[in-house]
């Protein structure tokens, strides 16, 4: 059985903190959560270890790196067995393009949202890396004009 961890409301504000920055030092968080910089550093320790924090990743403006175009390509599978969808993840997941997969219940399969330098590195992707695949029956591509993300921490 998989057990919730309760956070209390300092816990909250610590990990709001890092979902708005994850870069702040532990001294600015604590001094901002009102606790000493040594049982700050004890709770977001206590935070990784619950995996409560999972990680921190770094944003990059992908433009300067030669993603001209950001797309959504959404896959329908013909074959929806664990292997298939275990091996698809593997492989997309590896490929420099790919930016985040998500696999989705209903009529689509997968959102797959890549970055790439420009239309025609689109259409061979999408050629080679996803309907090369035989399990896949259907795709279509959607151009990002826009992607941004909340630096709020969702209350659930």
């Amino acid at each position: 059985m998989n057990q919730r961890r309760i956070l209390d409301t300092t816990d909250l504000a610590i990990l709001a903190l890092l979902y708005e920055d994850a870069r702040l030092n532990n001294k600015d968080i604590a001094e901002q959560v009102g606790l000493a910089p040594s049982s700050c550093l004890e709770r977001i320790k206590k935070l990784q270890a619950d995996n409560v924090i999972l990680g921190s990743n770094l944003e990059v403006n992908l433009q300067l790196l030669g993603g001209n175009i950001q797309a959504m390509i959404s896959v329908k599978l013909s074959d929806h067995n664990r292997a298939t969808v275990v091996n698809l993840q593997q492989k997309w997941l590896a490929l420099p393009e790919v930016l985040s997969l998500f696999h989705m219940g209903g009529d689509i399969d997968f959102f797959v949202h890549v970055s790439v330098a420009d239309t025609s590195h689109l259409r061979d992707f999408v050629f080679n890396q996803i309907t090369a695949f035989n399990e896949v029956s259907h795709v279509e591509t959607a151009l990002v004009y826009e992607h941004t993300k909340s630096i709020t921490l969702p209350s659930v």
